[in-house]
């Protein structure tokens, strides 16, 4: 099955595939040797965090190769720009109990990042926009109950 991702997502995730693979792995590896240079490994902090560090370090390699190898690289800047909600677009939205405006950009499940305004495609809110346009209204169901939002723009320059 593919994995959305947009073009910019694709780039993060293959950088931090590099970082892992060229500057961590040997870093841990490093830290193995010189804590087993140490002696006795049962009884080795050094060592089992050091092992235990290489095993997430493994884990995530083996994750992003495998999301990048089933990846489906969406360029928004490519797609037809008729002011619908798609994947990978950035939405201005307007509460419209509360008068407030956040923006948003649909993401795939791997660069989705709430701290940088970057919601997944399977997220509730993202379900509610997908097909709909400028001045659309789109009700959220939230875990406080109904929200509804009016769509004010839709950028596909991201």
């Amino acid at each position: 099955m593919a994995i959305p991702v947009t073009a910019r997502g694709a780039e993060a995730l293959k950088d931090e595939l590099k970082q892992l693979k060229s500057v961590a792995r040997p870093e841990v590896v490093a830290a193995i040797a010189e804590a087993r240079a140490h002696g006795d490994l049962k009884e080795n902090a050094e060592y089992h965090a050091a092992k235990e560090q290489q095993s997430f370090i493994e884990g995530r390699i083996n994750e992003l190769e495998g999301v990048l190898s089933t990846a489906q690289v969406i360029d928004v800047t490519t797609l037809s720009q008729d002011g619908r909600v798609v994947f990978g677009v950035t939405v201005e939205l307007l509460n419209i109990d509360t008068d407030e405006t956040v923006t948003y950009q649909i993401v795939g499940d791997y660069e989705a990042d709430i701290k940088l305004n970057r919601v997944s495609i399977s997220s509730p809110i993202a379900r509610a926009l997908i097909g709909k346009e400028i001045d659309d209204i789109a009700t959220v169901q939230a875990p406080r109950g109904a929200i509804e939002y009016e769509i004010v723009a839709v950028n596909y320059d991201v």
